[in-house]
């Protein structure tokens, strides 16, 4: 295949992605978790302050962030109150335009998703040739879940990109050790800077850094041993930077919440070789742990967790073609011989991460195994390595009905979910939060009222971090009066829907449906 030709589908692949993200990211108010991010990167870069969001660590929020910084926002009011506060004063009450600050900082996640994408095809080029590289990146380019995600200014598509671009990094240091290990440990620390869920992929990477080097250098196992310290040494300095960067003298006061966490637990949060403020979030993040979330699976609300939960909502929110190709170029890279020894540095840091976060105790979204779809992209490349008659025609047939299914689902798709369970509009009967409404729609409820039922009394009972007024949305609390009160429009967030909220139940069951926006908010009327 020709080179101009393979670069010619790279960038129309690439193109179409990161149209597809940016007028997304244009129209969809912010997400539950994207003020505080976006507030904690703002404080970070312009006082130096590392309390707001401890939980995480601070790079993924330096990057968005700087793009927020670089509209020359307006600060507004002294900080106070807690982070939601503190990020929707920055947006809404600190006379910014939210929508362009919004934007400004969901740039920077929408390049660093588009450069992963290169890492993709690089990584399956590698292992299959252009052909392979291309599948991948047309799985990649594609992903309901990697666009919806990667078009917010959140962390999970960076921390997982970062830990793809380290296992790539880990193959190529096969053949050239001396370049691609530092580089390597670097990116896992980019990964470790970014989100605390990459520290299980820690020693699997660090592991692979042993066999790249047993391969490359003759099997000796103590250059191995030697090398992987060292790249487990650049990690480490990678994180103490991302801390230094937002405060050189590394000032830190304890919060006063920090949870007492013992046992093993305990221990790491004490031992690691990370910053103070590093080792008081992951006491945070425990802190969550142990907490019983709502979580809701196929139309059934419980209290808890179910540990089959994240491939249950990936298989509802998958491409049926994406799920074939996975599952043929994962058993292709287990079974050609020439492909196998690649199959650790694709398949364990997926298999570990996902089995890391279904031992969690959050259901509330596939973003928390953000990196399968990533990982298994590079793994359906294998496909093309199967040298059966009729392995291009249904390669390309399953990347077309990718390709298709995610086309129709545009610009809904945080709400994705496949063909076989209904497609988006019927994603909230099945799953909630960020898999279906994440807050994401008040722009668009905006319109629709002011296009469909102007005039009319409207009740909303809205689960986002938007603030309704900003976008001209003039509605009364259904909560706060007796229910007989509520008459006219009674408009809902799905995600409020599927918690089935005492208070809002009844309500709702004697209310008709009337529309619905996003396929993320229901209207209903109510006589």
């Amino acid at each position: 295949m020709a080179r101009w030709v393979i670069a010619l589908a790279v960038a129309a692949l690439l193109a179409g992605m990161a149209f597809a993200m940016v007028s997304t990211a244009v129209r969809q108010s912010p997400t539950i978790d994207e003020p505080v991010y976006v507030a904690a990167g703002v404080i970070y870069l312009t006082e130096h302050d590392l309390q707001p969001n401890a939980e995480h660590p601070p790079l993924g929020k330096l990057i968005i962030g700087a793009g927020a910084v670089l509209t020359g926002l307006r600060l507004g009011p002294a900080s106070g109150g807690d982070q939601q506060a503190t990020g929707r004063r920055l947006l809404y009450e600190s006379g910014n335009d939210a929508q362009g600050l919004l934007l400004a900082a969901r740039l920077p996640v929408i390049v660093l998703t588009l450069l992963f994408g290169l890492v993709v095809f690089a990584f399956a080029r590698d292992l299959t040739g252009p052909g392979g590289g291309l599948v991948a990146l047309a799985l990649y380019a594609f992903s309901p879940d990697v666009i919806a995600h990667g078009s917010l200014a959140t962390l999970d598509v960076p921390m997982a990109g970062f830990l793809l671009t380290s296992a790539w990094l880990l193959w190529r240091a096969r053949e050239h050790p001396r370049l691609c290990l530092p580089l390597a440990g670097a990116a896992l620390g980019a990964a470790v800077a970014t989100k605390m869920s990459a520290l299980p992929a820690v020693p699997v990477l660090l592991g692979l850094a042993v066999l790249s080097v047993w391969s490359a250098r003759g099997r000796r196992i103590v250059d191995g041993l030697a090398w992987a310290a060292g790249a487990g040494a650049v990690a480490v300095a990678v994180v103490w930077a991302s801390y230094l960067v937002v405060d050189p003298r590394l000032r830190w006061t304890a919060p006063g919440d920090i949870p007492d966490i013992d046992g093993l637990r305990g221990l790491a949060a004490a031992w690691l070789p990370f910053p103070e403020p590093f080792r008081d979030g992951m006491r945070i993040q425990f802190g969550f742990e142990d907490l019983r979330w709502t979580g809701f699976l196929f139309g059934e609300v419980y209290v808890g967790s179910r540990w089959y939960y994240l491939p249950a909502a990936l298989l509802v929110k998958t491409p049926l073609g994406m799920l074939a190709l996975w599952l043929i170029g994962t058993i292709a890279l287990c079974a050609v011989r020439w492909l196998r020894p690649a199959a650790p540095y694709v398949l364990l840091p997926a298999a570990v991460l996902l089995g890391a976060a279904m031992t969690g105790s959050r259901d509330l979204g596939v973003r928390y195994a953000i990196a399968v779809p990533m990982f298994l992209a590079v793994a359906a490349a294998a496909v093309t390595a199967l040298r059966w008659r009729w392995t291009p025609a249904v390669a390309g047939a399953l990347v077309l009905f990718v390709a298709v299914s995610s086309l129709r689902t545009y610009p809904f798709y945080l709400p994705y979910s496949n063909e076989a369970f209904g497609g988006p509009s019927k994603t909230h009967l099945r799953l909630h939060d960020s898999n279906a409404d994440w807050g994401q729609d008040l722009g668009r409820l905006a319109d629709r009222l002011r296009n469909r039922y102007p005039g009319e009394q409207v009740w909303l009972a809205y689960k986002g971090s938007g603030v309704p007024s900003y976008y001209g949305i003039r509605a009364s609390d259904p909560l706060a009066v007796p229910p007989g009160r509520v008459r006219g429009l009674l408009v809902v967030s799905d995600s409020w829907i599927a918690k089935s909220d005492p208070r809002l139940t009844p309500l709702i069951t004697t209310s008709e449906p009337v529309d619905e926006v996003g396929h993320a908010i229901t209207i209903f009327r109510r006589p």
